[in-house]
């Protein structure tokens, strides 16, 4: 009688991430391994461990995640195959496009559970790629890759400056659902925070430590604002007051939406080019300051001259007389002093008589 062989479970790191790259909650997990929702978790902080036939179902589930897996998880199958095995490194173009293709496509649909908008989720995911991109030799070591360009792209989607575009201010096509369209209502009426709290720990899955983290914010916090959306929720929608049934309903909200990602050639692409178009504004902006800082050096006065003070009336000085003819008094006095008053040296020196 032969046994099968029990295939090889990924490090718990890596666990979370093979189940979101099938767009599976923790709570669809214990259903079909037939545990419950804490056990997952558990498996995926590495408090525990499978064993038996849990653990091979368990890791037969994980076996059938995309072949297409960022660079961590890459190497942590590689540990597993034989010692010999010769193993090629991935390129950064590589091990980025691997990156996108596992976390692209489920990331699109989160974002637009944030937004309740298709482009604007679609542009985010791109910005935060291209960021991802640009910054790839600190994105290629994070610990965990795929939460920092998560973290990133709702930062996107949040910002409050969407709300000054002009494509803002029409909005988008409902769900063509009502129960879609009454629960997505309800998540755009939740402030932000709130909204991201919920959608990270009863949507992805993930422990209220790690949604405090994500979201900056401490555990009470968090979890008063998960306690908060929860109720806003069953208090709208009576059949969503277990809030074990809003993940999967979350899910089929995201799914129905058709969102596609761009290619990640494009979105490298963009990345490059936008760092070239900011690279030469910069230059371009130091030229301008430098020539404006050299014909202020050539055109400013060497030295300090005091400005002129303006001029200001005194009093009790006659005003001077314009020109014009002589009165007769005048022209007798002009005459006597011309006749007396002696001309040359003598003029100024005193007369000794």
């Amino acid at each position: 009688m032969t046994q099968n062989p029990t295939i090889p479970l990924p490090p718990p790191a890596e666990r979370r991430r093979l189940r979101e790259s099938q767009s599976l909650t923790r709570a669809q997990v214990a259903t079909r391994v037939g545990v419950s929702r804490e056990t997952v978790r558990a498996w995926e902080t590495g408090r525990t461990t499978p064993r038996g036939r849990k653990a091979q179902a368990y890791a037969s589930l994980l076996a059938s995640a995309p072949v297409s897996v960022p660079a961590p998880v890459a190497a942590a199958v590689v540990d597993e195959g034989p010692a010999d095995a010769p193993v090629a490194p991935l390129t950064p173009t590589q091990a980025f496009d691997a990156l996108y293709a596992f976390c692209a496509p489920a990331l699109v649909r989160q974002t637009y559970l944030l937004t309740g908008r298709r482009e604007l989720a679609r542009e985010s995911v791109e910005r935060a790629f291209q960021l991802a991109w640009h910054r790839w030799p600190e994105v290629a070591v994070d610990p965990d890759p795929a939460g920092w360009v998560r973290a990133t792209a709702y930062e996107c989607a949040l910002s409050p400056w969407h709300r000054f575009r002009a494509r803002h201010r029409h909005p988008e096509a409902p769900p063509a659902d009502p129960a879609d369209r009454a629960l997505l209502s309800v998540l755009l009426k939740l402030p932000p925070p709130y909204r991201r709290t919920l959608l990270l720990h009863d949507g992805l899955g993930l422990g209220l430590p790690e949604t405090a983290a994500e979201t900056e914010a401490s555990t009470r916090a968090a979890a008063g604002r998960l306690l908060h959306a929860r109720e806003t929720v069953a208090t709208r929608l009576p059949d969503l007051t277990d809030p074990g049934h809003l993940a999967p309903r979350l899910a089929g909200l995201a799914t129905h939406a058709r969102l596609r990602a761009p290619r990640p050639s494009s979105v490298r692409a963009g990345s490059e080019r936008r760092a070239r178009n900011w690279t030469q504004a910069a230059i371009a902006f130091t030229v301008a300051l430098i020539g404006a800082t050299t014909f202020t050096l050539h055109t400013a006065p060497t030295r300090y001259e005091p400005p002129v003070a303006p001029g200001t009336t005194v009093q009790g000085v006659p005003p001077q007389a314009a020109p014009g003819p002589l009165s007769r008094t005048e022209q007798k006095l002009r005459k006597k002093l011309q006749d007396t008053t002696p001309s040359g040296p003598e003029r100024v020196l005193p007369d000794p008589r």
